[in-house]
């Protein structure tokens, strides 16, 4: 049995499950971790991250946070409102008192084809808390491209959808038919993604009640 880190203590009770455990501990403190879209669904996930010891946390969004963001985003306060606080930096601000151990990066963007590399490619895990689709295929792009692992999430009312994609065993997220093996391959423009043939998914038909469609924009899901 390793000699226990004193360092590691506060993450006592986690390395206790025995799948993680001390070494799986000193692989989380050496990871970084991108999430982009900090709302409803992306607060819990840097919350958690920032808790369980992620090394470095890169937060990603553009959005400031307004009042009926308080009662789900659960990060952000009256404080930070009244500051004109943008939502990434309100979060970093509020993790590096969590856990100030690890380095937590905030960056107020829109994450478009144009900058999604270097904030995204160095690395080892995305995290998708959007609520758009141009920038779910903009991050499945840059996983299918890199071979980075990805989690995509998403939570609209009452339901919630969970896919994680690990890099050894990832497939593009819009392979399957012909047409959508060529649109997995075909880059994203600065303009976005074209054509609808995704409003066909099963986990996307709901929204085809909606008749308005967000351009390209890292928004956070539920905001």
């Amino acid at each position: 049995m390793p000699e226990f880190d004193p360092s590691l203590a506060r993450y006592n009770r986690q390395m206790l499950f025995e799948p993680l455990g001390q070494a799986g501990q000193k692989r989380l403190a050496l990871s970084q971790a991108t999430l982009i879209g900090c709302g409803a669904l992306g607060t819990v996930l840097a919350n958690t991250l920032a808790r369980a010891g992620v090394g470095h946390l890169r937060i990603i969004d553009r959005d400031f946070i307004e009042l009926d963001n308080l009662q789900r985003q659960v990060l952000f306060d009256e404080h930070d409102i009244a500051a004109n606080l943008p939502k990434a930096e309100a979060a970093a601000r509020k993790l590096r008192k969590i856990n100030s151990t690890i380095e937590i990066e905030a960056v107020v963007a829109d994450v478009n084809p144009a900058n999604a590399e270097p904030l995204c490619r160095d690395c080892d895990l995305l995290l998708d808390g959007t609520d758009n689709f141009e920038t779910r295929f903009l991050i499945n792009d840059l996983a299918v491209k890199f071979d980075l692992p990805w989690v995509y999430g998403a939570c609209v009312a009452a339901e919630g959808l969970v896919m994680s994609s690990p890099a050894s065993r990832r497939a593009c997220a819009v392979s399957g038919t012909n047409r959508r093996r060529r649109a997995c391959r075909r880059p994203a423009t600065r303009r976005g993604f074209s054509g609808r043939w995704w409003r066909s998914w099963p986990v996307f038909r709901r929204s085809r009640r909606s008749r308005s469609w967000p351009e390209s924009s890292t928004r956070s899901t539920a905001s």
